[in-house]
């Protein structure tokens, strides 16, 4: 039998064979050597697919060159070696194991605080054109509906937070309460089934423009009713209901305060004026839904609830890196000093105070409606008003306990937030990893005056018959914590833990961001 021959002759010569060529050699990066780590800007912007031309939002040219997908897994092992607060927490796994995506999602800390949640649950990434859409122009993609996570494992319960105004949602006519009972085919509560996840999440947080998506939604009166949505570009509204109420206690300033983003300035400023013209006695600040933002506007905010002299030449906020950055910002270069309580606006493009002075209250008390959707800057606050001996008095559930914050970096079109640094306040406290707790009778550093209320669907936020508003009304009158109802204890498991993972982090909770421009120190304007 003749193989792989144009013709068998008796010479047995085979040189017209149809020999395949050798295949070449697998290519071998042995670049990564367990418990070395090479220089992070030996890395940096060396991308499997390089962009081209100039970012549309900030203006500025990407510095990508041509790369693969090693060179993006060794910057991140070795930025994390040098900036993650815990680095000598994280396993030194071979890249080559791993995709970009899931190596970088296993460079983290896995130990646990002392209740027993893991320290870092705030490690996750996004693309960089959502993380700049939404914190510099102030828009994120969507319906405009808040969703609160009541129940995320079968059979589900999932509730209407708020809606942004003019959004999808809000001109439907879809409102705080709203239980969603129906999304396209999947009935909420009757399924138990665990493998429409994906599905879910593909409807509740859309990722393409004109995306469609049915909702069926149980409304406060009982009805039923369908709506078809389309998903689009929505701005957003960080300052919401901002009122003046007239009580038998005396006027009392409400506002509802949904991120630290850069569009909130203006919003606030105008708030806390028409508090300020109207001579409030006293302020309720809605944070039940901030899952934090800029740490600078945290302080402004702070100084603006009560201003000088109380603020002037106090710490806000101290940031500790790792130890291996004592003394310097091992981002900026810059040497470490504490936050100020800033007094003026800030013209966050060009990161430069301005001579604009905020307005300011005066006030040695403030209310603060939480819940455990309460979280880094928005703590940072509380943290940071705590420090120079303003009354926080705390109503609704125990905060998400994050300390610490970090600086996003963007890489080959993604952007990564990984744990830098924790803060804390002008008494050097800083240790609210498993939040703070409101209590009638603190006892422990974490434990803030005030009162465990649940959360009230039942009225629109701003209502003064909603409970935890309700509540805090209820305290400044009597200084005692209404009864309340026995609670379904749901702290201390995560959507994803209850069944449902959710597309990101981000859609959950923000990050305290600290913009390059905008990090510890803000420069004076010219």
């Amino acid at each position: 039998m003749c193989l792989f021959l144009l013709g068998c002759g008796g010479s047995g010569e085979s040189s017209n064979a149809l020999i395949s060529p050798p295949l070449p050699a697998p290519e071998i990066d042995n670049r990564w050597v367990r418990g070395e780590f090479d220089d992070e800007s030996l890395f940096k912007d060396h991308c499997e697919v390089p962009r081209r031309g100039t970012n549309t939002i900030t203006g500025e040219a990407y510095t990508d060159v041509a790369g693969n997908s090693n060179d993006e897994k060794l910057w991140l092992r070795s930025w994390t070696n040098d900036t993650y607060l815990w680095f000598d927490e994280v396993d030194d796994n071979d890249p080559a194991e791993f995709s970009v995506a899931d190596y970088f999602n296993q460079l983290k800390s896995d130990f646990r605080t002392d209740s027993g949640s893991f320290k870092d649950n705030f490690h996750f990434s996004q693309t960089t054109q959502e993380y700049l859409t939404r914190t510099q122009r102030g828009i994120t993609f969507g319906y405009g509906i808040s969703w609160e996570f009541i129940q995320a494992s079968a059979p589900r319960r999932i509730i209407v937070r708020y809606t942004e105004p003019g959004s999808p949602a809000d001109l439907a006519g879809i409102t705080r309460g709203d239980e969603l009972i129906l999304v396209n085919s999947i009935d909420f509560i009757e399924t138990e089934d665990n493998d429409d996840v994906d599905a879910i999440n593909a409807a509740l947080f859309p990722s393409f423009t004109e995306q469609s998506v049915n909702f069926t939604l149980l409304k406060l009166n009982g009805a039923q009713i369908s709506y078809q949505l389309v998903a689009q570009d929505i701005t957003l509204s960080p300052v919401q209901n901002s009122k003046v109420l007239a009580t038998d206690i005396g006027l009392i300033g409400y506002m509802q305060f949904n991120s630290h983003i850069q569009s909130a300035q203006r919003q606030l400023i105008t708030a806390i004026t028409s508090f300020s013209q109207n001579n409030i006695q006293a302020l309720v600040l809605d944070m039940r839904y901030n899952g934090g933002g800029l740490l600078s506007m945290a302080s402004q905010l702070a100084f603006m609830v009560t201003g000088s002299p109380q603020t002037d030449g106090l710490t806000f906020d101290n940031l500790q890196f790792n130890r291996k950055h004592l003394n310097f910002n091992p981002i900026t270069g810059q040497r470490l000093q504490a936050t100020p309580f800033y007094g003026r606006e800030i013209d966050y493009d060009q990161g430069v105070l301005t001579t604009n002075t905020l307005p300011s209250l005066g006030l040695s008390t403030v209310y603060v409606l939480s819940s455990s959707a309460t979280c880094s800057a928005s703590e940072a606050f509380i943290n940071g008003l705590r420090g120079i001996d303003i009354r926080v008095v705390l109503i609704g559930d125990t905060t998400c306990g994050k300390p610490y914050g970090f600086y996003p970096q963007d890489n080959c079109s993604k952007t990564y937030f990984t744990i830098q640094f924790q803060g804390s306040n002008q008494k050097g406290f800083g240790g609210y990893a498993d939040g703070f707790i409101p209590t009638p009778t603190p006892q422990f550093e974490a434990d803030v005056q005030g009162c465990v209320v649940n959360d009230d669907f039942q009225h629109v936020l701003g209502d003064r018959n909603e409970k935890v508003f309700s509540a805090a009304i209820h305290h400044m009158r009597t200084g005692e914590c209404p009864v309340q109802p026995s609670k379904k204890e749901l702290r201390g498991r995560t959507a994803s833990e209850q069944g449902l993972s959710i597309r990101t982090q981000a859609s959950v909770i923000d990050a305290i961001i600290l913009e390059n421009s905008i990090n510890q120190v803000i420069t004076e304007a010219r």
